[in-house]
């Protein structure tokens, strides 16, 4: 979650940042607006009060609009960014039209079993159990 404390936060002191700061400063910027969109449309959401909603959902949209410009701000000066989103959508379209996804290996993928698709969710016993914070906390001494 962006850090909201102190407003100097992502700022290098005593210089400009470097493109590649400036970068990952823009990618907090665009998480930002994107986490402001989700909570005006929960709050928009979970409220009948309609002047309310409208004002919620205006101001959301509005946070599109400055998600919208950072992300092409991003585009600019990353460089591979508009190759490397392109890349994830064709791997949504192909799902979606029920294609192999591009660089996707069935013999790797948990989702393939056999060599053909599966919906199907592996058998209990064959899952891998979830890790708990205990276990969590155990690898961070290792």
């Amino acid at each position: 979650m962006p850090e909201f404390v102190n407003p100097f936060t992502g700022m290098v002191p005593g210089r400009k940042m470097t493109d590649t700061e400036l970068l990952r400063a823009l990618r907090l910027d665009l998480s930002a607006e994107q986490e402001a969109i989700h909570l005006y449309l929960a709050h928009a959401d979970a409220t009948d009060n309609e002047l309310a909603r409208k004002v919620l959902q205006d101001v959301a949209d509005e946070e599109r609009v400055h998600a919208g410009e950072f992300q092409r701000l991003i585009k600019i000066l990353a460089g591979d960014e508009e190759s490397l989103l392109a890349e994830g959508a064709e791997e949504v379209n192909a799902t979606a039209e029920g294609r192999e996804p591009p660089g996707v290996s069935r013999a790797s993928s948990p989702r393939f079993e056999g060599g053909t698709h599966s919906t199907r969710a592996p058998a209990p016993s064959a899952q891998r159990p979830i890790p708990t914070i205990g276990d969590l906390k155990g690898m961070e001494r290792r």
